[in-house]
C-alpha cells in the first residue's frame, strides 16, 4: 500500500497550486466527494467540473495540524486560508475524512468546515 500520510499531504499541495490535473490524478476513477453546500461530486467529470471553476476558492494554502492514518483511513483536520473568487478573504478550519483505494487514490473524500451552522 502506498504512503498515505504523503499521499494526503501530496493532494494538499496540488490544491495550493491549482494543479487541477495533480488533483484529478490523486482521486480513483470512481471516486465521490461530500463538501457542504453541494451535491455528492461522483466520478472525474464531476471532479474536473468543481476543481476546474465551480470551487469558490481563488487561491490560499492549507495548513495541516494533524494527519491520522488508519489502514486505508485518513482523517485530517486543519486550517485554510485564502481568497475567494469574489475578492473577500477566507480563514476556516476544516476536518477531511478519506478512503483510499488499494492504488493509494481517493475513493471517498468527505469535508467539514468549522462555521455555524445549526
Amino acid at each position: 500500500m502506498t504512503d498515505l500520510l504523503a499521499r494526503t499531504r501530496h493532494y494538499y499541495e496540488r490544491v495550493d497550486a491549482d494543479d487541477v490535473q495533480g488533483v484529478l490524478d490523486w482521486f480513483a476513477a470512481d471516486a465521490v466527494y461530500h463538501r457542504p453546500g453541494y451535491a455528492p461530486m461522483r466520478g472525474r467529470a464531476a471532479l474536473a467540473a468543481f476543481y476546474g471553476g465551480e470551487r469558490v476558492i481563488a487561491s490560499g494554502a492549507h495548513t495541516l495540524d494533524d494527519v491520522l492514518v488508519d489502514g486505508d483511513r485518513v482523517a485530517v483536520r486543519g486550517r485554510f486560508e485564502g481568497t475567494l473568487r469574489d475578492g473577500s478573504s477566507a480563514s476556516v478550519g476544516f476536518a477531511d475524512f478519506i478512503t483510499y483505494d488499494r492504488d493509494g487514490r481517493a475513493l471517498e473524500r468527505r469535508s467539514l468546515f468549522e462555521v455555524p451552522s445549526v
